[in-house]
């Protein structure tokens, strides 16, 4: 059974999110969507709403569980039994870091990267990007799956 992770902060998820995990979904067996826990980032929303979010958007996909970890990603995937990292890159700034981290990995435990393109629709977009605009009132509704729209709006009107 092949098996693969999209590790990744998820602050919120976002709609290039699912391109790059729905797209992984139909090259692999099982997709593990991962949650990379920083201790030293806060984030907007909890480690357990990043995961409770996660799942609801996650149910179209059979094949594709959620999970948190804290630590190395190849300490995820031996864990996991997990062969491969997917990655989807936006521009040529993603492709420099990844690539050295896709190195770093191979290197420390022979696990395997796969790069995804990211589909043009959603190449500017990343997490950071929604919730400022969204702090500034712009309407980010068409970057995010439904289930997070609420939740977003919810935690900046809390947020004041």
């Amino acid at each position: 059974m092949s098996r693969a992770v999209c590790p990744g902060s998820f602050d919120p998820v976002t709609n290039g999110h699912l391109d790059i995990v729905s797209r992984a979904a139909n090259l692999f067996d099982e997709v593990v969507v991962c949650v990379m826990i920083n201790r030293n980032k806060a984030g907007m929303f909890t480690v357990d709403e990043r995961l409770e979010m996660l799942t609801e958007v996650m149910r179209p996909y059979p094949n594709v569980g959620v999970a948190s970890f804290h630590g190395l990603t190849v300490d995820f995937c031996r864990q996991n039994d997990i062969t491969a990292i997917v990655k989807g890159l936006r521009a040529v700034s993603d492709f420099d870091y990844e690539l050295q981290m896709a190195q770093m990995n191979h290197s420390l435990a022979g696990i395997e990267t796969l790069f995804m393109n990211t589909n043009p629709l959603w190449s500017f977009l990343s997490s950071s990007l929604v919730k400022e605009v969204a702090r500034w009132g712009g309407n980010v509704d068409h970057l995010i799956p439904v289930a997070v729209q609420k939740r977003l709006a919810d935690r900046l009107a809390t947020a004041d």
